[in-house]
């Protein structure tokens, strides 16, 4: 299986999905059209595309012209059948390129918080180990409406739209499952005066926080993240079938 990972700034490991695409065996193929690269050309040459995080909106057009391409491809590997994954900003762009609206600057979450799982993502194969809710840790500040034909998997009281599904396997994350124990540790050293401005105190608080929190959140991410990468794995095995 081949994966095509597009970064959207620096800093944004893979974490969970690390961990769940290598025993999976996938082959990664990086894009970070940030620093100047281009996005994948061609859907036929990757089984999957994940689209991470990053500091900017789904709308910043003018900071980062490359999005409007982005958000494009996200919605021609859906077209083609291939399994789509939008985490954060990525869930935000999946939104734009199905006509969503996005909504910027109302929808502020940080740190470990808890989401719910819908009926339907009880029944739907990304969430339906985790049970009627879950904590995961969340860093944004943006939402959107739900596309036309989405699936509403999961919600919370701040974020209707945590996650969603477009067609088979084109899902959209707002919470960052990806972020387990190692990754928050990372940010926290990486982006301090960030996370201050964001969640005054928290730093100071960090270790108590963690320690109540970030164990159930990294069996839960690691749970997503295998699910996602198996609907991956039920697409290519199709193809070869074929």
């Amino acid at each position: 299986m081949r994966v095509a990972i597009v970064e959207n700034m620096k800093n944004t490991p893979l974490g969970a999905l690390g961990i769940a695409l290598e025993e999976a065996g996938a082959e990664i193929e990086w894009f970070r059209p940030w620093d100047g690269e281009g996005l994948p050309k061609n859907v036929k040459t990757c089984d999957a595309l994940v689209v991470l995080g990053g500091e900017q909106n789904a709308r910043d057009d003018e900071t980062h012209p490359y999005l409007p391409e982005l958000a494009r491809l996200m919605r021609r590997f859906e077209e083609a059948d291939k399994a789509v994954l939008g985490i954060c900003l990525g869930s935000q762009l999946l939104a734009r390129a199905y006509e969503a609206e996005n909504l910027i600057g109302t929808a502020h979450e940080f740190g470990w918080k808890t989401v719910g799982v819908t009926e339907e993502g009880k029944a739907d194969p990304l969430l339906s180990e985790l049970g009627d809710d879950f904590t995961i840790f969340q860093w944004h500040s943006d939402t959107f409406s739900l596309p036309a034909g989405a699936i509403r998997l999961a919600t919370n009281a701040v974020t209707g739209n945590q996650a969603f599904r477009i067609g088979r396997a084109a899902y959209g994350t707002q919470f960052h499952f990806e972020a387990n124990a190692a990754v928050v540790e990372g940010w926290r050293m990486d982006f301090k005066a960030s996370i201050e401005r964001n969640e005054p105190g928290w730093l100071e608080r960090y270790a108590e926080i963690a320690a109540q929190h970030a164990p159930a959140a990294e069996i839960a991410g690691l749970a997503i993240a295998r699910a996602w990468v198996r609907t991956m794995s039920a697409e290519v095995k199709l193809q070869a079938a074929s």
